[in-house]
């Protein structure tokens, strides 16, 4: 397999939206925490290795544990995550499997857990890392990670 077009080549004013969507996510005061559960379930749910790769290395350079990431496919099994953080994940799962809605009982946890503002972030910081995976396996950036 190779890497197909480099959209920050192929049109940069595309690659530039998607990087002002990206500073956006990152200037909200979601929590490094929360931004790296995020990014790194939906980049499992949706195959995308390049984002798994940089996302599980971000997360432990924040702290994160090798325990919680590994156990992160397995979150609703392990003592390890707390109700805020079971309301994103869940939150991240249906977003991400989206078929036609985010369920009631999925999105009223997160809504009694978080304040309008910091659900919205949540809800911005999901939606990013969806388009980041679907460019980043539509394109084949996985082949980057045979260089390294």
């Amino acid at each position: 397999m190779s890497t197909r077009i480099k959209v920050n080549q192929g049109d940069p004013a595309a690659y530039k939206a998607m990087m002002a969507f990206e500073e956006y996510v990152a200037s909200t005061p979601l929590t490094t925490k929360h931004k790296d559960l995020i990014k790194i379930r939906a980049s499992q749910i949706n195959q995308c290795a390049f984002c798994i790769d940089m996302h599980t290395r971000d997360a432990r350079k924040a702290g994160e544990t090798e325990q919680r990431i590994y156990a992160l496919n397995a979150w609703r099994d392990v003592p390890f995550f707390d109700e805020q953080e079971k309301a994103i994940l869940a939150l991240t799962e249906e977003v991400t499997l989206i078929t036609g809605k985010v369920s009631d009982e999925t999105y009223n946890k997160a809504a009694a857990l978080f304040e309008p503002a910091y659900l919205t972030y949540i809800l911005m910081a999901i939606i990013a890392i969806n388009s980041w995976n679907r460019i980043g396996v539509t394109t084949h950036m996985e082949d980057f990670l045979k260089a390294e």
